[in-house]
């Protein structure tokens, strides 16, 4: 079921909407870079700011170490760059600082005023080099624009939610995120994945410690929600390394802000670059590995890698590059790891350009570890249905060395097209729910932890293991339809027989009741015609 409809706005919305009301004509594509660039400015101008606040505590108390007796000593302390970044927080020089663009806002240079700030903190913190958008001067932003923008991330309520928790701001970019995504359409979906993808992904995989691997990464999703999993549980940042890798310039800036704003230490390389051609991570081998690629992507220049080293189960065709994709992740994952992947449905059964031969190969090598049939309009732009591939090297164990019960010669299946309920007219989500009974299903099957703690069994029209000779028997085709059969139909007790006994004859009732209404109805119409005398 659905969740309940909210009665008020969100913070979240709220900022949306003000946010929203002062685009005027600005194209959205052009216009979330206005606007991520600003979130994501006033969150490291207030984290510097609340390290700013505890060093002036500090310099003021005379029984702390940083005590300091003079104005001049205390200054020296306050803006010591490296007090800041010891602690995580980028340094923000005086002058750039939000309060300073604030109080500059409604003036008519801030266009330039907010570009200078976003080149002071590009050049006072490398690991942003080349990251900040700085086009703000432009003729189309005025004054007016970026001064209610500014004006909209001040608020007050804003300010009262980051005082209790900074991460609100990762919120807000998210949110804002995902809402010009859905504004873009498919363009959209080249950086966001939809949350609900994302967090089922992150559920299956578990990814409580290890190396994370993403090498189409768009706006930083995955590595998001990892994050959030990991700490949900107890866990802390450095329980995870993250490396990932985007094609697209202003994706890949987008996600080193996005990732800068949840406080996550990445690799996504020194700059964009195409996984194929420019694998920024060669010497990679992952504990998880998690994506989202391009759908049948066309246009990936395959006929220059042939005789690649990772095309291990068989080279990609040029006209589709799903299964290049595939033998990337799996050539970067370590042995004990585990591997997931949104597909087109076409991977499950294309018989077209030799992609039946790498399916047919990475079964018969025991890789497939469980494939989910997912529901359509799920994907901003597009309506079409997708699936998710598990792959792992290690059936018979678990990364880390943990337990559980051997899944050799076997693949999971497990049908969801009808799972979750439509958030919007066009799009489909899910609940936390939703989520819980895909995820607690894979999980039961490996042996891993589960939400409820069930054990595994088949589940008619839902879920079904599979050996490799029944998949061998069906032409190595992996659509989960094919296996999960139907679904059970509820037995009310009542004998076969005497229930084609007891409908027969409530049909033949029928029959009669119908042929004595149509005669009443017949004779009523004869009493109501006019003879001629």
């Amino acid at each position: 079921m659905p969740p309940k409809k909210k009665k008020t706005q969100s913070l979240e919305e709220t900022l949306w909407d003000a946010a929203t009301a002062l685009r005027s004509s600005m194209d959205a594509a052009e216009y979330k870079h206005v606007v991520l660039g600003l979130i994501f400015l006033k969150y490291v101008s207030d984290t510097f700011m609340v390290r700013h606040d505890e060093l002036v505590r500090l310099v003021n108390d005379e029984s702390s170490d940083y005590f300091m007796p003079t104005e001049a000593a205390k200054l020296s302390i306050l803006e010591d760059r490296d007090e800041y970044t010891a602690e995580g927080v980028f340094w923000i020089p005086e002058g750039h600082r939000w309060s300073d663009l604030r109080k500059a806002g409604k003036q008519s240079d801030i266009g330039t005023r907010i570009d200078k700030a976003m080149e002071a903190i590009e050049r006072e913190n490398p690991s942003l080099k080349g990251v900040l958008p700085k086009n703000f001067s432009r003729q189309e932003l005025t004054p007016e624009m970026l001064g209610g923008l500014i004006d909209v991330f001040s608020r007050s309520d804003l300010a009262a939610e980051e005082h209790k928790d900074l991460d609100v701001l990762g919120r807000v970019y998210e949110y804002f995120l995902g809402k010009f995504a859905g504004g873009e359409g498919k363009r959209g979906g080249q950086y966001y994945t939809p949350r609900a993808v994302v967090q089922l992904l992150v559920e299956m995989l578990q990814p409580y410690h290890g190396r994370v691997f993403d090498p189409a990464c768009g706006s930083g999703g995955m590595f998001v929600q990892a994050d959030k999993f990991v700490r949900a549980h107890g866990g802390t940042h450095a329980d995870i390394s993250v490396y990932g890798q985007e094609s697209v310039p202003t994706t890949w800036r987008l996600a080193k802000m996005n990732l800068a704003l949840r406080g996550i230490e990445a690799n996504l390389g020194g700059e964009w670059g195409d996984s194929f051609h420019a694998d920024k991570h060669p010497d990679l081998r992952a504990d998880f590995v998690i994506a989202n690629p391009p759908f049948n992507d066309d246009d990936w220049r395959g006929e220059k890698l042939r005789q690649d080293v990772r095309w291990k189960y068989g080279v990609p065709p040029l006209q589709n590059a799903n299964f290049a994709w595939v033998q990337h992740m799996l050539h970067h994952l370590a042995p004990t790891g585990t591997m997931a992947t949104v597909l087109a449905n076409g991977s499950l059964a294309s018989q077209q350009n030799g992609e039946d031969v790498i399916r047919k190969s990475l079964i018969e090598n025991d890789l497939v570890e469980c494939i989910v049939a997912m529901p359509s309009q799920l994907f901003f732009g597009t309506p079409i249905p997708v699936c998710l591939w598990f792959l792992t090297k290690n059936k018979a164990g678990r990364p880390n060395g943990a337990k559980t019960r051997s899944r050799m010669g076997e693949t999971l299946f497990i049908d969801a097209r009808h799972v979750g309920f439509m958030e919007t007219r066009t799009r489909r989500a899910f609940t936390v729910d939703d989520v819980n009974k895909i995820a607690d299903t894979y999980h039961s099957w490996r042996g891993t932890e589960t939400s409820a703690g069930q054990s595994y069994e088949d589940v008619p029209g839902f879920c079904k293991a599979v050996t490799t000779d029944v998949i061998a028997e069906h032409g190595f085709v992996l659509t989960p339809g094919r296996y999960v059969g139907t679904e059970d139909a509820d037995d009310d007790g009542e004998p076969l027989d005497d229930k084609i006994t007891r409908l027969a004859s409530e049909i033949k009732d029928g029959f009669k009741k119908r042929a004595e209404l149509q005669e009443a109805v017949l004779m009523a119409l004869d009493s109501l015609a006019v003879t001629d005398d």
